[in-house]
């Protein structure tokens, strides 16, 4: 059996523009961390003449073209595997649609467990390379680039996308120091109220008629991703903080009047109890909020008088891995 997995990611600056619409024009640049929740792929031979694919649904059928599962099929048809006596299961340490982009992390998971069945490696650039192409190119789906890229190889880094669709991903260079001390003070909260991951396609998809308050504001998030990485890398994580808080200002403009306002008072609360600054983590635009805190117990007691669930995590930096070949 070939067991494969791939960890889950967050920005932690320069969100957005890894979209194409943006980066084609004027270059993106986004901080991304793995982080030790992970998607789960398993894949093994059986002696039945059908695929069984198994995710949050049961399929059964007797070729790769019938399958429903858009990025499974068309992972399939990209390495050639047209066999029908395969197994693929897959499994998630957060459900997928839960906003949180687990999408790009299944992705990477799956390609390096068929390529793992064709007994081909496959370098970390070229994985997240080709897990791009399944969801953006032949998936169309409205999403940017930082997770394919940050799940295959791991750590905190500055990823770059240029706008001739070249990819650089550059490990930030942290002290072992800042990396624990950003391990100790970021703090992870559900609310459960995401947006239906739909809503929030729709709504990058609609970003590519982006007018100039949105481009304006993906503008200010690039240059705050770069100060970012300057903050990091000289190990100021109070100014750091300061950032994410300058981010989230400007941020939730883009957000629908409902959604800010829900979100807004979290933020608020969570400012009021030691949050020197925050941020929406994942794919949609609410359900998941990202804090910096040195008060991290009393942070957490608040947020769970609230209603909001810690989601507990240190960052990876093993990337997308085969942990059995067989």
């Amino acid at each position: 059996m070939i067991i494969t997995r791939s960890p889950l990611t967050i920005s932690l600056a320069g969100d957005q523009t890894d979209l194409p619409w943006f980066y084609r024009q004027h270059g993106g640049g986004v901080i991304a961390a793995a982080i030790n929740k992970y998607v789960y792929i398993t894949i093994h031979e059986t002696f039945i003449t059908e695929l069984l694919v198994k995710y949050s649904q049961l399929e059964r059928v007797p070729s790769f073209e019938q399958i429903r599962h858009p990025i499974i099929r068309e992972a399939l048809r990209e390495l050639k595997i047209y066999e029908s006596n395969i197994e693929i299961t897959s499994m998630s340490d957060i459900p997928a649609a839960t906003g949180f982009g687990t999408s790009g992390s299944f992705t990477t998971a799956l390609l390096q467990a068929l390529h793992t069945f064709r007994k081909k490696p496959v370098q970390s650039g070229e994985l997240a390379s080709q897990a791009c192409n399944i969801q953006l190119d032949r998936g169309s789906e409205a999403v940017g680039k930082h997770d394919q890229y940050s799940s295959s190889f791991g750590g905190v880094a500055y990823l770059q996308f240029s706008p001739d669709d070249q990819v650089s991903v550059t490990p930030l260079k942290l002290s072992p120091e800042t990396i624990h001390t950003l391990e100790d003070n970021l703090i992870l909260f559900t609310t459960f109220t995401h947006s239906p991951p739909e809503a929030a396609h729709k709504r990058n998809a609609d970003m590519w008629q982006s007018g100039s308050e949105v481009s304006k504001n993906l503008h200010l998030s690039k240059q705050l991703g770069s100060a970012s990485k300057t903050a990091l890398e000289s190990g100021d994580l109070r100014g750091f903080a300061a950032l994410l808080d300058e981010h989230w200002k400007h941020r939730k403009e883009l957000l629908p009047d409902a959604e800010r306002a829900a979100i807004d008072g979290h933020y608020a609360f969570a400012r009021e109890n030691g949050a020197l600054g925050g941020k929406l983590a994942g794919s949609g635009e609410s359900g998941f909020i990202l804090f910096y805190t040195e008060e991290k117990t009393r942070l957490r007691r608040a947020a769970y008088s609230r209603g909001l669930r810690e989601i507990r995590f240190r960052f990876d930096f093993m990337g997308t891995t085969i942990l059995s070949q067989g």
